[in-house]
């Protein structure tokens, strides 16, 4: 072992001071950025049945937390604690997209970032003003890793994700003295995921009861996302999100193209009734209801009939986003079905890259390593794992055999602290995690019927990433701060 290597493990903080101004109110807040060091009790050894041999390092998590000065009671000032999803996305979305006091510029529609380099402007619509924010990247993402001596692959894993990213929060919580702050989660994608799971695992490893949970375009249940053969539910629960693509995108008939709202009631009503019948029957479908349901899904979705009877009625969501404009010899996004994309040809399958990532990467990556280094002052040589694939394969090995779903463990969690609230964001254009299949699972939680009021949702003219479209990031620092006053009591 080096000497290097010998050198236990410790806490790397710096804070720096800075003001933001929101709906005309200076607020003067501190940004303290860095790693702390996640321990794990050492098993017990030995006959000393009630003695273990202490802490053992494990993984340095990387952090960014925005406290507001002038707070002397932390009774009274909400803590929200954020991160991102993939597996294998640091947290750097809802950082510098939604929730802190920096924003990247994308322009006003999300789809048209100006030219490299790319910048930060104040974000206006930022949560600071109701809430502090701690944005967390697990392992193996941003500036996170296990310690020296330590290996990542047990990381990747769903039940210890929760685990280390639950155990980091009670770490924090402890630390910087906010167990009597009202307390939050805020996920996006996966992370919608690993909050549901963290709800129960905070409740039952440490006694932490949530007052709240923003799940921005959540996946719980992965039944609904999945394409398998045999498993109907996605084509049924896509469907609008196919009609809002093809509506932004013109391909609609004249008397759906003039109303989007409307447009999406018909998908929704015909998803849920005559198509879910027509997939349930399969083989058995008599010919003349068939031809009815292709009529329909070329009225809802801009496909032609041929394409449409090749699939046999299911509609792959990949497959969706090189076909609409397959003519044209564009493709559109997976993650925001707004962006279009260029193929070197309109052969295939699927499309040569996600063109709603391909605005967003560049910004974003850039932006954060000038901002966490020129404007927080924190300095290091690795590379910030914006969304790494580093991280697979990721385990799910206690799912094996079935799908992940994780809507048991809100239900419980919910059913155990009835004062926890629940508030989803939803994109119309999101081809990654689809209005519809949101509303089924919550549909279908399972949840008393006394506590079904503790679930809100807003819905956004834009994708998966709601926030990078101006006028949706605004409406949805509405929503949120008044979810966080609402529940933060």
């Amino acid at each position: 072992m080096t000497e290097a290597e010998s050198k236990e493990p410790v806490d790397r903080i710096l804070t720096t001071r800075h003001e933001v101004t929101i709906n005309g109110e200076t607020i003067a807040y501190n940004a303290t950025c860095g790693t702390l060091i996640l321990k794990e009790e050492a098993e017990k050894s030995g006959e000393a049945a009630g003695e273990s041999e202490g802490e053992k390092a494990r993984a340095s998590i990387f952090f960014t937390a925005y406290t507001r000065e002038g707070v002397s009671d932390p009774a009274t000032r909400p803590i929200t604690f954020a991160f991102n999803g993939g597996p294998g996305s640091s947290s750097v979305w809802l950082h510098l997209g939604a929730l802190g006091p920096r924003r990247v510029w994308l322009g006003e529609d999300g789809l048209t970032p100006p030219a490299p380099p790319f910048h930060l402007v104040e974000n206006a619509f930022s949560l600071l003003d109701v809430t502090d924010l701690v944005f967390i990247d697990p392992v193996s993402t941003g500036f996170s890793r296990p310690v020296v001596g330590e290996k990542a692959k047990p990381f990747h894993d769903f039940k210890k994700d929760i685990e280390s990213v639950g155990d980091f929060i009670r770490l924090y919580t402890t630390r910087y003295q906010r167990w009597a702050s009202p307390k939050f989660l805020a996920g996006e994608s996966y992370g919608t995921t690993r909050s549901a799971g963290l709800a129960g695992y905070l409740q039952a490893r440490h006694g932490m009861y949530l007052n709240g949970i923003m799940l921005i375009s959540a996946v719980l249940n992965f039944q609904t996302l999945e394409f398998d053969y045999g498993n109907d539910l996605p084509y049924i629960v896509y469907l609008p999100a196919y009609t809002a693509a093809a509506w932004y995108h013109h391909r609609l008939p004249a008397d759906l193209q003039g109303d989007l709202h409307a447009a999406l009631r018909e998908a929704e009503e015909f998803a849920r009734g005559e198509y879910t019948l027509a997939l349930l029957l399969g083989d058995a479908l008599p010919a003349a209801r068939r031809r009815a349901v292709v009529r329909k899904l070329v009225r809802l979705t801009g496909l032609s009939a041929q394409y449409l009877e090749q699939t046999d009625l299911r509609i792959e969501h990949v497959h969706f986003c090189k076909e609409l404009r397959r003519s044209e010899n564009r493709t559109i996004g997976r993650l925001d079905s707004r962006a279009v994309g260029m193929d070197r040809d309109s052969i295939g399958e699927y499309f040569e890259y996600d063109p709603s990532y391909a605005v967003i990467q560049g910004p974003y990556t850039a932006a954060f390593n000038d901002y966490i280094r020129r404007e927080l002052n924190f300095e290091s040589d690795l590379p910030y794992e914006i969304l790494t694939e580093r991280v697979r394969p990721w385990s799910y090995a206690q799912h094996e055999n079935r799908y992940v779903d994780v809507a048991e463990s809100l239900r419980s969690a919910m059913h155990q602290n009835p004062a926890l609230q629940v508030h989803v964001a939803n994109g119309y254009y999101d081809l990654a995690t689809p209005y519809l299949a949101t509303e089924y699972t919550f549909n279908h939680l399972g949840l008393d019927e006394a506590l079904r009021g503790n679930i809100t949702m807003s819905y956004y003219e834009a994708g998966h990433m709601m926030y990078i479209h101006q006028a949706s990031l605004e409406k949805l620092k509405g929503e949120l701060a008044a979810f966080i006053r609402k529940a933060g009591g």
